[in-house]
């Protein structure tokens, strides 16, 4: 049965059912209490539903559901459904509670890449927790949330949920296993920006136009992709954004000798950047930035002309470039 309550709440989700559909399916659902009479609920709610591919998903969603044990299952796997999204956007909250500390912090530095690498971890982690406690009120009748309807609600699915674990099905675990696969798609779809994006937003601050910077491939060398491209009084720039550099600090070695760009410029953390890549891309004519935080680590940085801070990204060192 545990199996049955997963592909349930997993296909739920897969139909993406609207708040107004799913509350009047549950609504037609509670209203016909016999079992003879829900299978035909169902049945008649797949045709009525806007959209042949939702409406096969959720054909295929109802076509094991037999006995009133499985209605039962049901009808609960579509109340968590229709809670999902509130248990979500609690996850999201510490990541935005972590986007708005970050809009304090220089885009570039190493703080604030570390911050949004884990980021989205933090959300998986805040999203089990969530759904750990949730499930420990509901096992022990603690439904002391928000208004009177909302404690009412919860008690009896407390007792729904106490009620099936009594035949063995794992209300928390199944339910945690479709949870983190929502939270983990959500972060997909609302990753944060990338490294390139963000120094994107650092140009345009210190002056660029947005609509001025666009991402090419140098006309002389096609292998090469310059991931911003700009002009600033008549002169050209060519920026490579990368976090890392690994043997990536190579790819203007050969571009430089060809490309009519005026400016070629390296922007990265630093953190993989030892002396022999450093003097490897200023050689070829390439200038690099690197994070403050490694640039004032590391003297041999300091030292070597045509290598900069990032916090000296602005209009005035690009026009001395």
């Amino acid at each position: 049965m545990n199996k049955m309550f997963y592909y349930w709440l997993k296909h739920l989700v897969k139909t993406n059912l609207s708040d107004n559909q799913a509350n009047v399916l549950l609504s037609k659902l509670l209203s016909n209490q016999e079992l003879s009479a829900q299978p035909s609920v169902l049945d008649t709610y797949s045709q009525e539903i806007k959209g042949q591919l939702k409406s096969e998903h959720f054909y295929k969603l109802i076509t094991n559901i037999v006995t009133q044990t499985d209605i039962d299952v049901f009808i609960f796997s579509l109340k968590l459904y229709m809670i999902k999204d509130l248990l979500l956007a609690e996850a999201k909250l510490k990541n935005l509670i972590d986007i708005e500390a970050m809009s304090t912090m220089d885009p570039l530095s190493l703080e604030y890449d570390e911050k949004s690498l884990y980021s989205p971890y933090a959300t998986r982690v805040n999203g089990a927790l969530l759904s750990l406690v949730f499930f420990e009120r509901l096992e022990n009748g603690d439904t002391n949330l928000l208004s009177k309807d909302t404690q009412n609600y919860m008690e009896s699915l407390s007792k729904e949920s106490l009620r099936l674990k009594k035949i063995g099905i794992e209300t928390n675990q199944i339910f945690m296993l479709m949870f983190s696969e929502s939270v983990n798609q959500s972060i997909i779809s609302d990753s944060g920006s990338n490294y390139e994006e963000r120094i994107f937003s650092v140009l345009t601050k210190i002056g660029i136009a947005a609509n001025s910077i666009k991402k090419i491939h140098d006309k002389d060398d096609k292998s090469t992709e310059f991931d911003l491209f700009f002009e600033l009084d008549g002169r050209t720039y060519g920026i490579g954004a990368k976090r890392t550099l690994r043997e990536r600090y190579k790819q203007f070695i050969k571009t430089a000798l060809s490309s009519d760009i005026d400016v070629m410029i390296e922007i990265t953390l630093g953190l993989d950047l030892n002396e022999e890549k450093a003097k490897t891309i200023l050689n070829h004519g390439t200038k690099l930035f690197v994070a403050d935080e490694v640039y004032n680590k590391n003297r041999f940085l300091q030292n070597l002309n045509g290598v900069y801070s990032v916090k000296s990204l602005t209009l005035e060192t690009l026009k001395k470039l």
